[in-house]
């Protein structure tokens, strides 16, 4: 979990309180602002984010099958986001009465945010990796769920897995309770001889690694997409569009939410490795700039949901499955329930389109919205 900033290198891990030119500021004023803003935003993130999320994992443990690699992604989404939503009550009660529950619990709360947050990153360019497989080298598309593919998929997320448990293991590691303005709060602290080479490493790796590659990665796969989809043979232009206009949200929902936190993060890091901020209140801006960005970032797990349902899966189709089920249960004729079928693209490779009796014979990719 970020805490509030400073750049002090004798008192750098002081959270309050430190000497810009011989003077200091007394950051109150911010920890007041975080004590009403971050429990409004988390407390909305977690009711939003968990219904989201939850109705995903239900859906596809409800005898659903994981057909594809972006299944699975999806389902470890949805599961990550929701261990990084279930943190944020006690960073909630954190920021408006410090921290109740110790060092150990400090720990292993810092780490939990900060693996989910990084996996969550991870596995969205993951997605958008497969999406490129399926359109533009799988001949098959969706049909490869032998148990060797499906070891192959499970090897993927363990993978990304790891990466995220690595990035995260700083924050396991350094962060601990500490007593500042007379209450206990939780936070990283450096060795005084590392605290600000670690810092900056920290932060530009995590920017590196959280957006930067994640967005390449989109931006790569999804305009190689976007241009298989667009030459489409055979395709009606409405459904064309819909695919692409998909595609186009979800990088712009990425972009979004993410920039303005890894912006400021960047700014931070310069900061840490410069020395550029020498007006408290300047320092004080920048403090709740990593407050608002940041809980701005979160509103991305609340998303992922409605936008990944969209994409890949054929999502829609397995509410609608388990909904069927739900009203044969409840005595509900299946027939009541209208099922909305997503928009299932066939691509045919160019030396495939010979003649129809051919195309008709060819194996196809399927790119489902």
């Amino acid at each position: 979990m970020e805490d509030l900033y400073y750049n002090d290198e004798d008192n750098f891990n002081d959270t309050y309180y430190y000497n810009y030119e011989h003077t200091i500021c007394n950051k109150e004023d911010v920890r007041l602002f975080a004590g009403v803003f971050l429990p409004i935003i988390y407390s909305l993130a977690l009711v939003v984010g968990v219904a989201g999320n939850a109705l995903v994992v239900v859906v596809y443990t409800s005898k659903v099958r994981l057909r594809t690699l972006t299944d699975m992604c999806i389902v470890n989404l949805a599961i990550s986001d929701l261990l990084l939503l279930f943190t944020l009550p006690f960073w909630a009660v954190d920021a408006v009465h410090g921290w109740k529950l110790g060092s150990g619990a400090c720990k292993i709360t810092s780490f939990l945010y900060s693996t989910n947050f990084s996996c969550g990153m991870l596995l969205l360019a993951c997605i958008s990796v497969d999406r490129y497989c399926s359109v533009t080298r799988s001949p098959t598309g969706r049909t490869g769920t032998s148990p060797q593919v499906r070891r192959q998929w499970l090897l993927v997320c363990v993978v990304l897995w790891a990466v995220a448990s690595f990035l995260g293991l700083p924050d396991l590691i350094f962060s601990t309770v500490k007593h500042s303005h007379h209450r206990m709060t939780c936070t990283a602290i450096y060795p005084p001889h590392m605290a600000r080479p670690a810092k900056a490493a920290l932060e530009l790796l995590e920017v590196a690694l959280r957006f930067l590659v994640p967005f390449l990665v989109m931006v790569v796969c999804y305009c190689c997409v976007g241009r298989v989809l667009s030459r489409a043979p055979g395709v009606r232009r409405d459904r064309k569009w819909r695919a692409l206009r998909v595609l186009l949200a979800v990088v712009a929902i990425f972009l979004l939410t993410q920039l303005p936190y890894n912006v400021v993060k960047l700014c931070r890091a310069m900061d840490v490795i410069y020395l550029l901020v020498t007006n408290c209140d300047v320092s004080k801006n920048l403090d709740r700039a990593v407050q608002v960005t940041e809980g701005l970032a979160l509103a991305h797990a609340c998303i992922n949901p409605v936008v990944y349902a969209f994409m890949g899966s054929s999502f829609r189709g397995h509410v609608f499955k388990v909904a069927k089920l739900l009203g044969q249960r409840f005595g509900r004729h299946p027939k009541d329930i209208n099922e909305e079928p997503a928009v299932e693209i066939a691509l045919k490779p160019c030396s495939q389109m010979q003649s129809q009796s051919d195309s008709e014979q060819a194996d196809t990719s399927n790119f489902t919205i």
